[in-house]
């Protein structure tokens, strides 16, 4: 049986400001980097064989944190990089809608390819899934964990669950540094075993 841990890298300053990151490179802040070495632990302990991430520095910096503990090296992959959001890239969210609003809508409403220059979801989901599935190969029958983007993570995994966009619209987004466990076997194929896994944070305290 094959274990793939699907990680979303931690947070970065976009994240933290509502503006659309796409492909464009935007690095860890300091909190990422904490959330990132906080969770390392966690996915050691769960004794991976291979450690792959997008080639984006905010996923491979939080795959770097895993890789001191294990002592595997950081495999890299293009193909796990989040969505490209075309026109929409660098700009903050409410700004998208404010300018592109035909396309804010549709986005909303969940259309899978809603114009602005977006990448379609089913491209996305192909791209990401392709990936996933060269990564699990790299260590079939162990465990390999994947350093990839929200988005890009949720249509990979429904890539190779078969799932349709109207069922993961239902699945709720991985919170940053947090991960979803998909396993394989020759009888059930590809199966969700776990969602939004990730440590425990408490609220601050007034």
């Amino acid at each position: 049986m094959t274990r793939l841990i699907v990680w979303r890298h931690g947070n970065t300053d976009w994240n933290a400001t509502g503006r659309v990151q796409g492909q464009t490179d935007v690095p860890l802040n300091d909190l990422g980097r904490d959330q990132a070495r906080v969770a390392a632990p966690l996915l050691a302990a769960l004794r991976p064989d291979v450690v792959v991430a997008s080639d984006l520095r905010r996923a491979a910096d939080t795959a770097a944190a895993l890789a001191q503990l294990t002592g595997h090296p950081v495999r890299s992959d293009a193909r796990l990089r989040e969505r490209h959001f075309g026109q929409w890239q660098g700009l903050a969210l409410t700004d998208a809608a404010d300018r592109f609003p035909g396309e804010y809508a549709r986005w909303r409403a969940g259309d899978p390819d809603p114009g602005a220059g977006i990448e379609p979801l089913d491209d996305l989901g192909k791209r990401v899934g392709e990936a996933l599935l060269a990564a699990a190969e790299l260590a079939d029958g162990g465990t390999v964990v994947v350093a990839t983007h929200g988005g890009a993570g949720r249509q990979g995994v429904g890539h190779l669950l078969d799932w349709d966009h109207s069922v993961l619209r239902s699945i709720g987004s991985l919170a940053n540094c947090h991960w979803t466990e998909l396993r394989r076997n020759d009888v059930r194929g590809w199966h969700l075993r776990a969602h939004n896994v990730g440590p425990i944070t408490r609220p601050a305290q007034t």
